[in-house]
Order: structure tokens, then sequence, then C-alpha cells
């Protein structure tokens, strides 16, 4: 981070020479203090610390957890945090999510992709910088107002503006980071977490599916490696990490394995109960007899029996029906003891009982365990949650009769009393989860793609419409103004008065500067 101190700044060695004596030791400051980010190291490095601070405080008390949005673009995390500070004047506890989702459908060369690690391998780093960039930026917007008002203030007003520049918090807040299942072996892995780093990366997750057969969490088809091939790949990030001097270095180790029914390698194991035992232990197999074997059988001895896993035709073995939530209960315990920081379980619906209880078979081994939860746009929440409140009305013995279970998104049951009990359980879902499930950390993946679709559908729908222009002034233009949303000033957003300011740090009463009284932005 920049030294800032003006007197250490007015001691540079040539600064007091005749040839620099154009060269203002207040401005310097300034520059400095609205860039006091250097490089993606010192980020990550800075962000780490948050991250770790707040870990330690969400384990002495749960209503300390943390959140995050996922962003697709620097505009959109910027803005994100400004309206963060503008709201609750503060970003603790805020993070940034990038989700390898978005990186695939919104940042690829190749133009929209599924959620199939096919993206190029620097996009997720390119996008970290490009976050940073703007959050950087948002910083010295704010702080370059700020510098305005200070030199155009009374004597008197002068103290309350230095103190807000004294007291300024960064934009710059952690992001979580989807490296996917490591794009290639360890080494791939490994090379990839270091440009996510070297871009300001302060926490890696990374998930527990085959390489070049990844899905979407929430897609069938999801194929799983045994322990030893995920550990490898938690210790290539760990390595990334403290070869760049991150030392709290975050990794959070994902499970797919309660909607992944597939394996592509039957995992090695010397000595029964050893971490590839416990894994085979799953495969759906029958026992046979050496009569019954068949030309090409993959076989395997389990507890002196010999056992024929079932193979697909696509190679792939089948684990038993039902082992979803014991796979992931032992590939989280296994994460944490070997090396990850946070775990990620992948669930099909936001339910705190099935969290709740994986969790607490996982805490009777790491008492500490802490969870990274997807709420998922993924999910229906309307549905799941009315569906929920409608089993445990039916559960009670409450009369059910008015309500159709299937049809519980139906508009005629949105002011009923059971689809409002579930609107009060979604709302106090975060904190609930937080305290019932070890939840630490809540994200939305890809919230800010379907915001954009729906704020350009409303816009297009209006403006071709019948509202026409005015579709836009009501609909975008007037609520930006009202409720105090920044980029109504784009011009401003875009860095036209930060340009006028270093013009006239660098030309002086030369400077031709943008911000006149011609200047449009003035009207707002």
């Amino acid at each position: 981070m920049s030294d800032t101190n003006i007197d250490g700044i007015k001691n540079i060695k040539r600064m007091n020479t005749t040839n620099w004596s154009s060269i203002n030791p207040e401005y310097v400051k300034r520059m400095r203090l609205q860039n006091q980010f250097q490089s993606g190291i010192d980020i990550a490095k800075y962000t780490a610390s948050i991250m770790r601070k707040d870990m330690d405080e969400y384990d002495g008390d749960t209503s300390q957890y943390t959140q995050s949005l996922g962003c697709w673009h620097g505009f959109i995390g910027q803005q994100k945090l400004i309206s963060i500070k503008k709201h609750f004047n503060t970003t603790n506890k805020k993070y940034l999510y990038l989700s390898g989702w978005m990186v695939a459908a919104l940042r690829s060369e190749f133009g929209p992709l599924p959620d199939q690690s096919m993206h190029e391998k620097t996009s997720v780093a390119s996008l970290i910088d490009e976050l940073y960039t703007f959050l950087r930026q948002a910083d010295a917007r704010e702080l370059g107002g700020l510098f305005r008002e200070l030199d155009k203030a009374d004597i008197s007003d002068k103290p309350l503006i230095q103190e807000k520049i004294d007291n300024f918090q960064t934009h710059i807040v952690p992001i979580i980071a989807d490296i996917d299942a490591g794009f290639g072996n360890e080494e791939a892995t490994y090379l990839m977490a270091k440009q996510m780093i070297e871009a300001g990366a302060c926490c890696i997750q990374i998930e527990n599916q085959v390489s070049d057969e990844k899905q979407c969490g929430h897609q069938d088809g999801k194929v799983t490696v045994p322990h030893a091939d995920f550990l490898a790949k938690i210790n290539a990030v760990r390595y990334a990490f403290l070869e760049l001097g991150v030392d709290d270095g975050v990794i959070v180790a994902r499970t797919d394995s309660l909607g992944a029914g597939l394996t592509k390698q039957i995992a090695v194991t010397k000595e029964k109960g050893d971490l590839g035992d416990q894994y085979n232990s799953f495969l759906d197999v029958e026992e046979v007899s050496s009569e019954e074997m068949n030309h090409g059988d993959v076989l395997i001895n389990q507890d002196g029996k010999l056992v024929r896993p079932k193979r697909l035709p696509s190679n792939l073995y089948k684990f038993k029906e039902g082992t979803g939530e014991a796979r992931c209960i032992l590939d989280s315990i296994t994460s944490l003891q070997n090396g990850a920081d946070l775990i990620w379980i992948e669930t099909e619906k936001p339910h705190i009982g099935q969290i709740g209880a994986m969790m607490n078979e996982i805490k009777k081994v790491i008492p500490n365990a802490k969870l990274v939860y997807n709420n998922s746009p993924s999910f229906n929440w309307t549905l799941n949650f009315r569906q929920q409140v409608y089993d445990s009305m039916s559960k009670q013995g409450d009369d059910v009769s008015k309500y159709d279970r299937d049809d519980l998104m139906n508009e005629i049951y949105d002011d009923s009393e059971l689809s409002l009990a579930a609107d009060e359980k979604i709302k106090t879902f975060q904190s609930d989860a937080a305290k019932e499930a070890g939840i630490f950390h809540h994200l939305i993946t890809l919230p800010t793609y379907h915001t954009a679709a729906l704020s350009t559908d409303n816009l297009a729908k209006q403006y071709f419409g019948d509202e026409g222009m005015l579709g836009y002034v009501k609909g975008v233009q007037r609520k930006e103004i009202r409720e105090g949303i920044a980029c109504v000033k784009h011009q401003n957003m875009a860095g036209s008065d930060m340009g006028d300011d270093h013009k006239e740090y660098f030309a002086g009463e030369a400077a031709l500067k943008a911000s006149g009284e011609d200047n449009t932005m003035n009207q707002f």
C-alpha cells in the first residue's frame, strides 16, 4: 500500500530540487490516497487478512456471517460496492463472488458457454483484475469528490470533510474466485491459481469434479474424483498462495457429491479403512464368483469378497443410490483435514434441515467447520419454501385442504397465510442458516446475470412500446435522480472529474477542463 505521509513525500530525494519545483507534495499525497494498492498481491494480502478476521468473528458469534453477489463485469462489481457504501456506510462483511458460471456465459471469447469449464483459463484472472481496477477507480472517484469539497469549503467546514478523508473506507473487498475443477492436472491448477492471486484473489474455490467432465452444480451428469486427486489440487493452490507471500490465503473446497452419482476412477487403496477404501465403499457393486467373471471385468476385493463395480458404457462407475450425503460429509472432513479453510456443499434445494444435518456430522470431527453456501438462482425459492411450510403445517395437523402442493407458485396463494410464512422464512434464511447450519458465507452465484436481463426487458418493453421516451425517463433516469444513484452523472462515474483534477495538477491554470458550466452533468 502507498505511503501517504505528507512529510515523507516532501522528503523524497529529488522533491526539493529546482527542476521538480512544480510538483506539489499535497497532490502527490492525494493521488497516493486515491490509489492505495499498488499491485494485485497487495490487494490479496489485505483482503485475506479481512477474511481471516471475519472467520474468527463468526466462530465467536454466528450472527457475524458474510455475504456476496456474483459479478460478471468490473462496472457491476463497482456499482455494487458503491451502493453498499451508500446504503450501509460500510463494506464490512460484504464480498464479491466471481462465478465460473458467469465467466463461461458472459466473458468467454468463444461466446456464451454452459458452465462446463470450456472458457479460456485466463478469463477468471482477467476478470479479477478488471473488478479491482473498477473498485480502485471507485476509491479515486469518491476521494476526488472529497478533495474538491475540501478545496471549496469554508475554514469552519474543512475539519468535517478532512475527517471523512481520514476515515475513508476503501471499496476493495475480498473476492471469492471460482477456479472450477482446476482446469487440468495439479500443475495446471497451480499455474491458474498464481494468475488469480497475482490479480488480487485472496480466496479460491475449487470443486471435486473431474476437470474435463465438469458440470454446473445444478445439472445432471456430475462425476467426482477420488480424494487423493482433489487434495493434490488443494495443495497446488496453497503452494501458489505461499510462493506469492499471501500466507493468509483462503481455500474453499467444494463437494458436488450430493448430486454426483458417478466416478471416473476407482480409488487406490492399500489397507482396509484408508481414504481410498472409504471412497470405494460407496461404489455400486455386485458380488461375483470366479465362474461369473466376464472378459474385461474390473474386479476389486472388498472385505474378502470379490465384487464387480457397475460400469457404464461411458466407462464411468456408479455410486450406490442414497450415499450422496455421506460422501459430502467424508469429502468435507477430508478437505478440512488436508488444507482447506472453508467447505462448500452444493445442494439441490435450500433446506436448512438438510444442510444442518450434514454440518452437524462434520462438526463432530471439525468443531469449527464453516460453510460457504450458494443461495442459488437455480432454486425455485418461492416453490421450495411454500412446500416446506405446507409440509410443516400438514405434519402439525393444520388444515391444508385449500392448498395444492404441486401448484403453490400460483398467484392465488400470494397473500395466503402459508405464502406469507414462506416469505418470512426466505427473508431470515441467511441468519437462520448461519446459526443452525454453520454457513459463514452466503453468496448468490449469478444474480446480476438475471438483473441485467430483467432491467433490459423492462426498458425495451417500455421504450419501444407505448411509453416511448417516458419509458426511459420514468423507469430509469427519474429513479436514478430520486434514489441517489451516482451513475446518473455518468461522465463523473467514467472519470471525467478525476481527469480534470489531474489536468490541474499537471498543467495548472492552463488546464482545459470538461466540468465547465456547459457540461450537461450540471443538470443533475
